[in-house]
């Protein structure tokens, strides 16, 4: 039998997303085909049975050489058809660069199965072990999906020559030949019959661009130029997809989702392609726009075809399919042109790639998988749940190819002469016209159609959240998800390795009636966040927003635990390296940045040099860690990393001498949660233990402390939660502080440690000095903690600082450095101690806290060592006056008390240098270096 002539079946609008079974256009197509074959069959042996075009007696029309069976008889047939797709195939998917946990792996596992498919995956055809032991569980392979990076393996491996009649595979073989680059010209365009044809398509068209070719992403740059004529259509980069089912005879389809990108938009965005026309011309104008668009891919894939057909071998591969990228260039005509075609989907060009991008791609996989491999196990339900969306047909026209493709069609006789395509183009129209007919009589006389119970005619259930779950949850960079991803498991754990410090979040729900908030009520629905070391948790709640008051349906809990800096254990022959700044974050370009050789021990034989203690908390200074070798920082024993300044040495109370000069002081703080952190590391080494401790945002008071001789207090400033009117000022709240901690002294027994991140200004500095003073409180210990690394991620619903507002800040602390010291204060330099190590920050969005309080390894708290504790509350502010709310005393000394422990080696470090400038007298006798 001859080959068969090329009619092309383009379609739009695959399917409605989330579908469960087939569209009905590829089954008509398969259907026809079919017919074609056995008509031919039936005409030969029987010699004819009446004139061309008569029906015979059993309601049979045939029309040159090709039998026509009524609608209902094809209805039949292809419910027959329908009902020997067999539940147990076997679909391998090759992974190639891709692997197992994301996200387009995971879709195409989930669709395949719920179709009814074993799925086994592998990387690559050479290396599958179900290639290669295809058959041996009783099941062959009926299914093959090559993903990114494994086609030329596919092509290499399986033998197209000699499939069996139900396998299939996501290449076509004719058109990965036809849509190489030969030179920069699209191999099937080199066909001199071709030539003087005006083909819709730049001969550069298939030629890799200069990103793909370098191996990064494409940014989709085509330049967009205005026609200097009047504009009749509109000026636009428009990416199309089309999904191609056969080759010979030529069957495609159109999605109704495509990529546009107007000369008035920096990026490209999602539309539906009638939609986009429909906004900017006349509905008659749209319509045509879209029967235009059409017949240039029905064009260009016609010229593709016709001209490999007569140089390959018959289809080798008949149920074989192909994804396809159309990129259309409209300039200012109704007629677009082709600048780019690629075998596969593409997005490039989008705002958001890496989500948008990836979410667009994968509703269409999901139409196409569902489109191609219908479930089953469904009813006669289902077929009509695929059918019940609007078609605009380009192709078959039951009269005419456009004059192009007959100019191709004389071009390439032996594939003319080889049947009608008109007789297959009539089968098709009337088994579709049936289709269309009978989908549209069963929506509107039966109410348990699918169509109602897609768009139900209740508004209130409509806008319901009635499937409460996720379809997908996608991150960047992309998360390996334990375990894998499925709408019906609520927690997940992952881990991320150490340079990772922000991952960004969007689940998808299943339902567009649902809402998604990520950690509470009010919550974004996609985010950035900062992941500390440790562990970190992002709840997700999947709302119901349609009432008057939102409703949590489901909650799904990521679980991320970031490592540590990688590191090696310290040899006995080691280099010291030394370093001011990380290369990832310069904030100093006057220094340089990384690792580098510092003097010092060449073993850990060797003593070191002795050195005189620091006069000051902001002394120059690096950090310092053993390696093997500077150049390469995975080769330092981290776990050693110590705060080395220039040309002294911060020492390290020992315990019994610390208790000895905390003894009978108070110690006031006053700052954000840095400087809680730096209290609560305090508290457990005078202590020795460390009982209570909360993100207190209040004005807190300890006692007891120390044996009863301590008192620690703390306000938190600023309370950035509260409106501008309503929050208490830097003045209010110190003296608030001063007089909760009363009665103090004059003297250096009191000591007021003041910072935070990076709120504290000179302007604070005047107003502690007068304050003091008003006070009588002049000679008190002032200890200013400066600014810190924090702030410097983008990172959504908190302020983000740029790299030139860290680089400004560098200035301002050390203007409130200097500041400090001219009025007497001592000082604690936290910005140059936290800027090299910025990205090892651990829980909060800030990425600013370089301390946790976790539950202790140490026995329980003996009831002599308990904290007395009071709790001071505001309500309300006015003016400078503060009202108190209520006093809460509680008084721990009967019950068992858990204990605390406060991690954090930066913390650590300026914590206790905090310590050694509070007790100066004592650092002389019975101290330690830091390390």
């Amino acid at each position: 039998m001859l080959p068969l002539p090329l009619p092309l079946l383009l379609r739009t609008g695959w399917m409605l997303r989330r579908r469960s079974c087939t569209a009905p256009a590829l089954l008509l197509a398969l259907a026809a085909l079919l017919l074609y074959h056995t008509s031919s069959t039936v005409d030969r042996t029987r010699g004819g049975t009446g004139p061309r075009g008569q029906s015979n007696k059993s309601g049979m029309d045939r029309r040159d050489g090709v039998l026509l069976l009524d609608p209902e008889q094809l209805h039949s047939l292809l419910e027959v058809h329908r009902s020997k797709r067999s539940c147990s195939g076997k679909a391998i998917v090759l992974t190639g660069l891709h692997i197992a946990s994301d996200t387009e792996v995971q879709l195409y596992q989930r669709v395949l199965q719920e179709q009814g498919y074993h799925v086994d995956q592998g990387r690559y055809a050479e290396t599958s072990a179900s290639l290669r032991h295809d058959g041996r569980d009783g099941l062959e392979w009926s299914l093959l999906i090559c993903l990114k990076g494994s086609e030329k393996s596919c092509l290499r491996k399986i033998n197209f020559a000699h499939p069996q009649p139900y396998q299939r595979v996501n290449i076509i073989p004719a058109f990965v030949g036809a849509f190489l680059d030969m030179g920069g010209v699209c191999r099937f365009l080199t066909d001199r019959r071709l030539s003087g044809l005006a083909l819709p398509i730049i001969p550069s068209a298939c030629a890799p661009s200069r990103q793909e070719q370098e191996g990064t992403k494409e940014d989709w740059n085509i330049p967009i130029q205005l026609s200097s004529s009047v504009s009749q259509g509109p000026v636009a980069i428009m990416n199309v997809y089309v999904l191609v089912t056969s080759a010979m005879p030529l069957t495609a389809f159109l999605h109704q989702t495509g990529l546009v990108r107007t000369h008035l938009d920096k990026y490209s965005y999602a539309t539906k392609l009638l939609e986009f026309f429909t906004e900017r011309m006349e509905p008659t104008l749209a319509l045509q726009a879209v029967e235009l668009m059409k017949q240039v891919i029905s064009e260009v894939l016609t010229a593709a075809v016709l001209a490999t057909a007569e140089s390959s071998s018959p289809p080798r591969c008949r149920l074989c399919f192909q994804l396809m990228t159309f990129t259309l260039h409209y300039n200012s005509s109704m007629h677009p042109v082709v600048v780019k075609l690629q075998t596969d989907l593409h997005f490039e060009g989008m705002k958001d790639s890496s989500f948008d991008g990836q979410i667009t791609k994968e509703y269409i996989l999901e139409d196409m998988l569902r489109l191609l491999f219908p479930a089953c196990n469904h009813d006669d339900g289902s077929l009509r749940d695929a059918q019940d969306t609007t078609e605009i047909k380009l192709h078959p026209r039951s009269s005419r190819f456009s004059n192009l493709q007959h100019d191709l069609f004389q071009r390439f006789p032996t594939v003319k002469n080889s049947g009608k395509g008109p007789n297959l183009t009539v089968l098709l129209e009337q088994l579709s016209s049936y289709y269309i007919q009978r989908n549209h009589t069963e929506s509107n006389s039966d109410p348990t159609s699918v169509r109602h119970k897609t768009w139900p005619s209740n508004t209130s259930d409509s806008e319901r959240c009635l499937d409460p779950h996720l379809r997908q949850l996608y991150t960047d960079p992309p998360l390996v998800l334990n375990p894998v991803f499925n709408p019906w498991v609520k927690e997940y754990r992952a881990d991320v390795p150490f340079d990772t410090i922000t991952i960004r979040i969007r689940p998808e729900p299943v339902s567009a009636q649902c809402h998604i908030r990520l950690d509470e009520h009010r919550g974004p629905r996609m985010a950035n966040y900062p992941v500390g070391l440790g562990n970190s948790r992002i709840n997700i709640l999947v709302m119901d927003e349609s009432g008057a008051e939102p409703v949590v349906m489901t909650i799904y809990t990521l679980h991320i635990f970031r490592e540590s800096r990688p590191s090696l254990p310290m040899f006995d022959e080691y280099v010291m390296c030394g370093f001011v700044q990380d290369c990832g974050l310069v904030v100093r370009p006057d220094q340089s940045c990384g690792l580098e050789p510092v003097a010092g021990p060449k073993s850990s034989a060797e003593p070191q040099a002795a050195e005189r203690p620091c006069s000051s908390g902001d002394e120059p200074g690096r950090w310092v860690v053993p390696c093997l070798s500077c150049s390469d920082n995975r080769t330092c024993d981290w776990r050693e990393v110590a705060w080395q300044p220039d040309s002294c040495y911060h020492p390290v109370l020992e315990q019994q001498l610390l208790q000895k000069c905390m003894m009978d002081k108070k110690v006031l703080f006053i700052g954000d949660s840095t400087n809680r952190g730096i209290m609560y590391y305090l508290m457990e080494r005078v202590n020795t233990t460390l009982e209570d401790w909360d993100k207190a945002h209040d004005t807190i008071v300890y006692h007891n402390l120390n044996q009863g001789r301590t008192l620690i207090s703390y306000s938190y400033y600023p309370q950035f939660w509260l409106h501008r009117s309503q929050r208490p000022t830097f003045q209010s709240a110190l003296q608030q502080l001063i007089e909760r901690s009363r009665p103090l002294e004059n003297s250096p027994q009191t000591v007021l440690v003041v910072g935070g991140v990076q709120w504290l200004r000179l302007d604070h500095l005047k107003t502690i000095q007068q304050v003091l003073e008003r006070m009588r409180l002049q000679n008190i210990m002032v200890v200013v903690k400066s600014l810190g690394m924090g702030f410097h991620l983008p990172v959504d619903g908190i302020h983000s600082l740029s790299l030139a507002g860290i680089q400004e800040l560098y200035g301002v602390n050390k203007n409130i450095l200097e500041s400090a010291k001219q009025l007497g204060y001592e000082v604690v330099d936290t910005f140059s101690i936290t800027m090299g190590r910025y990205k090892e920050f651990l829980q909060g969005r800030c990425a600013c806290h370089f301390h946790e309080v976790g539950r202790s390894s140490s026995p329980t708290v003996p009831a002599s060592q308990r904290l007395q504790i009071v709790r001071h509350a505001v309500e309300s502010v006015s003016g400078t006056s503060m009202h108190l709310a209520s006093v809460q005393q509680q008084e721990l000394w009967s019950e068992p008390t858990l204990s605390y422990h406060v991690k954090g080696a930066v913390n650590q470090v300026y914590s206790e240098i905090l310590l050694s400038r509070v007790c100066v007298p004592y650092v002389r006798n019975g101290t330690r270096r830091q390390n």
